[in-house]
């Protein structure tokens, strides 16, 4: 535990916000009363400031933000490459953080044709759509060739608790992570928002130029349409959820070609659509 928490605490450093806090806690268990440490997952209000103009405002983990930044950039099509996001510098300030994000001209009028919504919940799905057209985007369909054999998510989802510091100390924070066939869990984003790690996890696959096709997404949450657009909308072909998917997911998942999983256990899986990227050993009773 020793570990983890200096690698927690050297991750959230360099920005001047905690990830989380240690608090004194009263835990009642089986009727016995016990004063003990507890470690307290921290969202922070994050400001998105494009061009100099503030778009939005998440309650995110300060941890990864820049990477957030881009993800987000890239999931919400206020950009349509990595390239186009031209800088981006994270300021502290007494009630949050703010990130400066410089984009091109061009993209930038297009932001603010659509208009803004200041203010989000933690990983809004939502944020900063002003219309039905462009809170429901269709991407365009998913290409590659990815098969993935149903033991190598069983695998990745063990591996996936042992991967999650933040959420080990805390209990309280979702987690997306990328995993390439036969390699394993490769690259893993936390945040106190589902949608928020999964922006994150992008941004990390952009940034390090992987091609998000060559591997498939694990999230523990629920698979909301907007966790399915998000990845179908940098080409991910395959997404696991710990939960269920929604209706509005599903046939979103189908629409772009994406095998949409839910229910992702060590024991079981549901796939929703596209289940030919899933393959299993059939088991039969003698």
């Amino acid at each position: 535990m020793a570990n983890a928490t200096q690698d927690l605490q050297a991750l959230t450093l360099e920005l001047g916000w905690p990830s989380y806090q240690q608090i004194s806690v009263e835990r009642w268990q089986k009727g016995q009363r016990s004063i003990e440490q507890d470690y307290i997952a921290e969202e922070v209000p994050v400001s998105l400031v494009y061009n100099g103009i503030p778009h939005v405002v998440m309650l995110a983990t300060p941890t990864n933000l820049e990477e957030f930044a881009l993800g987000f950039s890239i999931t919400e099509g206020i950009i349509t490459q990595a390239r186009e996001l031209l800088a981006t510098k994270v300021y502290n300030r007494s009630n949050g953080i703010e990130v400066q994000i410089k984009i091109p001209d061009q993209r930038f009028q297009c932001l603010a044709d659509k208009g803004r919504n200041l203010t989000g919940r933690t990983g809004c799905g939502l944020c900063g759509s002003s219309t039905l057209k462009q809170a429901i985007r269709q991407p365009n369909p998913v290409q590659g060739n990815l098969s993935v054999h149903a033991d190598e998510l069983v695998a990745a989802l063990a591996q996936l608790k042992q991967q999650q510091k933040i959420n080990k100390l805390t209990g309280s924070v979702h987690a997306a992570a990328w995993v390439v066939p036969s390699a394993g869990i490769k690259l893993i984003r936390e945040d106190v928002g589902r949608h928020n790690a999964l922006d994150k996890l992008i941004g990390a696959l952009l940034r390090t130029e992987k091609d998000p096709s060559t591997g498939f997404v694990i999230v523990t949450s629920r698979a909301s349409f907007e966790m399915v657009q998000k990845a179908a909308w940098v080409g991910i072909n395959l997404l696991a959820a710990i939960s269920a998917p929604t209706g509005l997911a599903i046939r979103l998942a189908d629409e772009a070609g994406l095998t949409l999983v839910g229910f992702a256990r060590a024991d079981q899986h549901v796939i929703y659509s596209h289940p030919q990227r899933l393959t299993h050993t059939i088991q039969t009773n003698l």
